[in-house]
């Protein structure tokens, strides 16, 4: 039997139930497992599930992903699919391009975005085991009729007592059973939950089991993975796109809604796309703005502090942080939040009018100023600029500044090698930080 099912784009909210919607007259029985998950869900901001007199009703916010509710399987997607968000996830995450839809037979439109992450691993994972798995050296203390290594003493009066021919040594074969080999596999187990697509499961369990042999397999948990992560050296660099996209499934809601059977698809699965969003920035605008340096979730000292003579608990000085600070000579150049969430469809939620205020309130230049990048994929879309004013006499005292960032203008940008693309992407940078002169088109 199908189940019933209720498809959302991000921020997009299903309204009040209406005859005929898997949603009306849906009730959420008490202390139910889906109950239990709708309250996670709503305080962790994942989505809001709100129960109403005629059933239930679903409000999307950043976060995509796919996530049971009950008999119902809720899914939310990105506005930006395919191939092209698959582009922007490899450069975001320092990913390989490696060639996922011809080796597999899917069609890149219709893979869930968590599909598009466990395809990269698999095509990641069968990269590595083509070119041999890492082996380190493992301290092994066994009988060997042939020696080698060095001769473990305490076991030598036992040898005696037996009168065996063989002696205990202590010698460091090569072993694959390491801390990253065994975090791959677990991240490998861990992605065939979380899959509804048989066919990719089954090939995501086979990689897995081609490593079973060789390793010790473990059920991997954040404390695990943190320490394969923190292994990685030049010799296991290679590791690194693999281990990123593990981190990305490990790190999701979905890591806490799996099913704890390795057979059975997991509960939900959902990405915080602020963290997408922030990465791609970043990683951006640090390539591409040259002469400046961009510092990420830097302080923004000096804006408040506490009056010591009336701070009993000696609390510490708030302190606000903005996502990026562009630095040139070690003075602030721009005050920059990145908010995934389009503007030019939606209005301006009050609460990031509020903290972009501060940012701009609290800079020491002439004209202070903060940032808003948002994701678009409306061409149309151009840079908005509110006016804080005194409200006494009317003379703007600062300016937030909306600035869309244009998805798919960006995806192909950065699909260029040459020097010509270089350049286009730098003067894009440039414009996100710093805007236009005035009367210059943004196409």
């Amino acid at each position: 039997m199908t189940r019933p099912t209720v498809n959302l784009s991000e921020w997009e909210d299903t309204g009040e139930p209406t005859r005929g919607s898997p949603l009306y007259g849906k009730v959420l029985a008490e202390n139910s497992e889906a109950q239990h998950l709708a309250k996670e869900l709503n305080q962790k901001g994942g989505i809001e599930i709100l129960e109403l007199a005629g059933g239930l009703e679903l409000r999307a916010s950043s976060f995509v992903g796919r996530f049971s509710l009950g008999d119902l399987m809720v899914t939310i997607r990105p506005k930006i699919s395919g191939l092209p968000l698959m582009n922007l996830l490899r450069y975001a995450y320092r990913l390989r391009h490696l060639d996922l839809f011809t080796e597999v037979g899917y069609a890149a439109e219709s893979a869930s975005f968590e599909d598009l992450l466990i395809y990269q691993l698999a095509a990641e994972t069968s990269e590595l085991i083509s070119r041999g798995l890492h082996r380190d050296y493992l301290r092994t203390i066994s009988m060997l009729t042939s020696p080698r290594g060095r001769i473990h003493f305490g076991d030598y009066a036992q040898v005696i007592a037996r009168a065996g021919v063989a002696l205990s040594c202590v010698h460091h074969p090569r072993s694959e059973d390491n801390k990253i080999n065994r975090a791959l596999h677990g991240g490998l187990e861990l992605a065939a939950g979380m899959t509804l697509d048989r066919e990719l499961g089954e090939r995501v369990r086979r990689l897995a089991k081609s490593i079973v042999p060789n390793i010790t397999p473990i059920k991997l948990d954040v404390t695990g993975f943190e320490e394969a992560w923190h292994s990685l050296d030049r010799r296991t660099g290679i590791y690194k796109p693999a281990l990123t996209l593990i981190k990305m499934l490990l790190n999701t809601l979905g890591a806490a809604l799996t099913d704890d059977s390795p057979n059975v698809a997991a509960s939900g699965f959902l990405f915080d796309m602020n963290r997408f969003f922030q990465a791609l920035l970043s990683r951006f605008l640090a390539e591409n703005l040259h002469d400046y340096d961009v510092h990420d979730e830097n302080n923004l000292r000096g804006v408040f502090a506490y009056d010591p003579a009336n701070n009993p608990r000696h609390c510490s000085s708030p302190k606000l942080r903005p996502d990026f600070m562009v630095m040139l000579k070690g003075k602030v150049a721009a005050v920059i939040d990145a908010k995934y969430r389009d503007l030019w469809e939606t209005n301006l939620p009050r609460e990031m009018l509020y903290q972009l205020a501060l940012y701009a309130m609290g800079q020491e230049t002439i004209e202070r100023r903060s940032i808003i990048l948002y994701p678009t994929l409306d061409d149309a879309a151009r840079q908005q600029i509110i006016f804080i004013k005194n409200p006494l006499i009317g003379t703007t005292k600062a300016q937030v500044i909306l600035r869309p960032v244009k998805l798919i203008k960006l995806e192909q940008m950065l699909l260029g090698k040459d020097i010509h693309a270089q350049s286009e992407r730098a003067i894009y940078a440039h414009q996100l930080v710093f805007g236009l002169p005035n009367n210059v088109s943004t196409n």
